[in-house]
């Protein structure tokens, strides 16, 4: 059996309704009772907490930010955090112009800058944003403190089109590059992915990545999907890159894939 398992939320555990059933929070229950931490590994920034907990209420850790705010919550009254990682207004300013030269054209930008409950967004107001509140303010605004992340978006471009270029242009050293299914490029700090952010959990418990099972669907989850050894599944709605580097493919977020693959897991 694995030692540690986490999963992605939104695609994945999450159903497109938004919800979780029932039946995926009872299957938790069971990993959990079995001995086995559980991880929500989510793109999710802090300021969405509490909306994460109540997706994923059995998790002992959660990985936000993409890997930027690792959280052990097993004493839900004393949260601890065990990591919180920013990127520096400079980074994020000298990212954004090179991804701008090379997408050839003008970008959408939002950050990330507060890890308040539920608050806003800052930056460009676009109609393509289905998620949550934005706050227009100027790039100059956006870019004046050190942020959780950035999110961009080419309106001439498909997403996977303008992440390749982003991954060609922004060195490592400066900042993480990946996207999520939302439509946009999301910028991080550097070395900022869930693998590094489910490292500092795996570390915190003495669990080898030998032993950690992962499920995912979208590029932001490939991190995490070569990291873990024990196995890397992706449901069937993944994005195409998810699956060809999985292990095994379970079924769609929609019929509860991972809590059927786990309730599989378990009773065997």
């Amino acid at each position: 059996m694995p030692k540690l398992i986490a999963t992605d939320l939104d695609g994945t555990l999450v159903r497109s309704d938004d919800t979780v059933s029932d039946f995926t929070h009872a299957v938790l229950d069971r990993v959990r009772a079995a001995g086995i931490p559980v991880v929500g590994a989510t793109g999710r920034g802090p300021r969405l907490t509490e909306l994460t907990r109540n997706d994923i209420r059995d998790a002992d850790f959660l990985v936000m930010a993409g890997g930027g705010r690792v959280v052990d919550q097993r004493d839900p009254r004393e949260p601890v955090v065990l990591r919180d990682a920013r990127l520096p207004s400079a980074d994020l300013t000298r990212a954004l112009t090179l991804l701008e030269e090379a997408a050839e054209g003008a970008l959408l930008v939002m950050v990330e800058a507060s890890d308040e409950h539920d608050a806003p967004l800052w930056g460009d107001l676009d109609p393509h944003w289905r998620y949550d509140r934005i706050e227009r303010r100027s790039r100059v605004e956006c870019l004046d403190c050190d942020v959780i992340k950035a999110f961009a978006r080419a309106p001439h471009l498909d997403v996977d089109d303008l992440l390749a270029r982003a991954q060609r242009v922004i060195p490592p050293s400066l900042a993480s590059v990946t996207q999520a299914g939302l439509g946009y490029v999301e910028i991080a700090p550097p070395g900022v992915d869930k693998a590094s952010g489910l490292a500092v959990v795996a570390e915190h418990l003495g669990v080898d990545p030998a032993d950690v099972l992962v499920f995912g669907d979208m590029p932001n989850d490939l991190p995490m999907f070569r990291w873990a050894g024990w196995g890397r599944v992706a449901v069937t709605n993944a994005h195409p890159s998810v699956r060809a580097v999985a292990d095994e493919i379970t079924l769609r977020n929609d019929d509860d894939g991972v809590a059927v693959y786990l309730d599989r897991l378990l009773s065997h």
